[in-house]
């Protein structure tokens, strides 16, 4: 990112204590100390419903738990108040959703793109971040790249869905999908951003943050400390005018920034754009694209695939994962 620039029975009881959704849209189950969780579980007794062991997601079903930690809601409060030109150090684990997606070169490993944790064993990135021929990883928890942070957590990969109408030239269907290995466990470091509704827009200027290990400036050095900024979303009617993006602009992108001041810039590929929303951060953009000309250029704001264009295909993916587990019983 350039510097000048989210059972009525004992048996019963025992089970709405120890399991409840994590999220994930097929029935997987795992531990959950959420209150909402309990709520919901609480409900299902108050209206009388009796079912077997078998039949538990019938119970549940009515809200999902993510976690105990949600989704959206940091541990550790962004500042939002300064305002830097060009950026500035986030605070450190105050935007738990982003990740570093790493790559395996002569035995080392180095940043490529962000991406945005959605949930436990979820991550969302750009497609042009995705090769065949490399090995990645996934970094959570991190803030400062040049150090080992406490809290922070590498993740192998087990799966890459990139989408399957993904276009390099036309830079169209920019997003991907990586399934770790193992879930993630979150914790006040890691965290889920939420999914905004699908086809959700927001309106012109609404204030959003972007955030990466990208280039502080157009060919300079890669962040190490993670940078946040300002990013105000800008409209499709007014990004997709001739001296802006034009025709490169699809209704399934949303653009951000174009100030000349603020932007996104390479490393910051795959990252999220994070709108606060009712409270809860949503990951309403994935950084797609920006001008050749240079990363902080007037009227050429920073391109993000739009997530909520893509909330079908993001639960038609997940759903794919056959989910099985397997519950210990306790007397």
């Amino acid at each position: 990112m350039p510097k000048g620039r989210r059972w009525h029975s004992q048996h019963i009881r025992r089970w709405a204590l120890r399991f409840c959704h994590t999220g994930s849209l097929q029935p997987c189950w795992g531990p959950c100390v959420s209150p909402s969780c309990w709520a919901t579980v609480g409900e299902g007794v108050r209206r009388g419903l009796s079912v077997g062991l078998g039949a538990v997601p019938m119970l549940m079903s009515p809200r999902w738990c993510h976690t105990a930690y949600g989704c959206g809601q940091p541990a550790v409060p962004p500042l939002l108040g300064a305002r830097v030109v060009g950026g500035e150090d986030a605070r450190a684990h105050s935007w738990p959703w982003q990740i570093s997606l790493q790559y395996s070169r002569n035995g080392a490993w180095s940043h490529t793109c962000g991406g945005t944790l959605i949930s436990p064993s979820w991550v969302l990135t750009a497609a042009h971040c995705i090769s065949s021929t490399l090995t990645y990883r996934v970094v959570l928890g991190e803030h400062d790249l040049a150090v080992e942070d406490d809290g922070a957590v590498v993740a192998e990969v087990e799966k890459i869905v990139v989408h399957e109408k993904w276009n390099s030239f036309l830079i169209i269907n920019d997003i991907a999908l990586i399934k770790l290995s193992e879930p993630v466990q979150e914790s006040d470091t890691i965290q889920a951003a939420c999914l905004p509704p699908s086809e959700l827009e927001l309106e012109n200027g609404y204030p959003c943050e972007i955030t990466g290990w990208g280039r502080l400036w157009t060919n300079g050095p890669l962040a190490e400390v993670l940078q946040q900024a300002l990013l105000p979303v800008v409209d499709y009617a007014t990004c997709s005018q001739r001296d802006w993006w034009g025709s490169l602009v699809r209704t399934s992108m949303v653009c951000a920034g174009g100030d000349g001041v603020v932007s996104g810039c390479n490393g910051d590929s795959g990252g999220p754009l994070s709108c606060q929303r009712n409270g809860l951060w949503e990951v309403h953009g994935i950084v797609s694209f920006g001008s050749s000309w240079g990363c902080n250029t007037a009227k050429k704001p920073t391109v993000f695939t739009r997530v909520s264009a893509y909330i079908d295909w993001i639960n038609e993916v997940r759903a794919e994962l056959r989910c099985v587990f397997s519950p210990s019983f306790s007397t």
